[in-house]
């Protein structure tokens, strides 16, 4: 009981700690915000003083769990922000729901509103498979197919990104609605030459405004992150979403984007 009301009240500190640094760098020259750091390290000012920080369990060259927290528990820190995130756009997966490798979060959240569930795989091999296809050039695909797309963890691997997403527009139907999410900071989750793929982007809400600006338009788009610096290293390290406290967990910090969100709709 004491260390969660200790990491509540670290919580709104930090918190509270932002929300001033935020405003001090909007209203005071930087000349002014420099002079103020040069005090503070003279002084030894910092809410933390340097040299008595205790690293405790973090202090290690290896992740707790190399594994992303799958021989902890099923649901990571990256699967609570995903589920989160699906759960509040539950409403858009309806119709003919295109999901990718498996229907997980199309029976998850679609429920009776999915009229056709689709799986797309890139090789063929996968049972759960209803298509087969490389998302860069896929002309068998017929353009206007899919209510919904779920793309969860996948374009990272795709070297040809915006190749990718002009797919994903292509084969929606006019306001048809993607819900995709991706890595942010992370692990590298695959290794070119060493798995079957390579990873090859991490992404910013900058780089994803214009990514699916481009293609949906920046008006169809709405873009997000969820983490913040304790889940992000909670996340690096393979903690479970049960390892942290729920107020912690949905405290997202923008500096810190573990995960990015994009749901874009086509243009009607």
């Amino acid at each position: 009981m004491a260390n969660s009301l200790t990491g509540r009240r670290m919580t709104i500190f930090s918190q509270t700690a932002g929300f001033v640094r935020r405003i001090a760098t909007k209203l005071l020259p930087q000349s002014l915000r420099q002079w103020i750091r040069k005090l503070q390290r003279s002084l030894k000012l910092q809410s933390v003083p340097v040299g008595t920080v205790d690293f405790g369990s973090l202090k290690r060259l290896t992740p707790i769990s190399p594994i992303f927290g799958i021989d902890r528990d099923l649901v990571s820190v990256e699967r609570y922000y995903i589920e989160d995130f699906l759960k509040k756009h539950a409403s858009d997966i309806s119709g003919r729901v295109l999901e990718m490798g498996e229907p997980l979060y199309t029976n998850k959240f679609g429920g009776d509103r999915v009229s056709q569930s689709d799986v797309l795989n890139y090789v063929e091999g996968n049972p759960k498979a209803t298509i087969v296809a490389d998302l860069v050039d896929a002309p068998h695909i017929p353009d206007n197919s899919f209510d919904c797309i779920i793309i969860t963890q996948t374009l990272q691997m795709i070297f040809e990104v915006d190749q990718a997403i002009s797919t994903l527009h292509r084969i929606l139907k006019p306001n048809g609605v993607m819900l995709a999410t991706s890595h942010g900071i992370t692990k590298v989750a695959r290794r070119e030459g060493v798995d079957d793929w390579g990873e090859y982007w991490h992404f910013t809400t900058q780089s994803s405004r214009k990514l699916f600006g481009d293609v949906f338009g920046r008006e169809n788009i709405d873009v997000s992150s969820y983490g913040n610096i304790l889940t992000t290293i909670a996340s690096l390290h393979g903690l479970s979403a049960a390892e942290v406290e729920p107020d912690e967990l949905d405290h997202n910090d923008p500096d810190y984007e573990l995960l990015v969100m994009v749901r874009a709709v086509k243009p009607g």
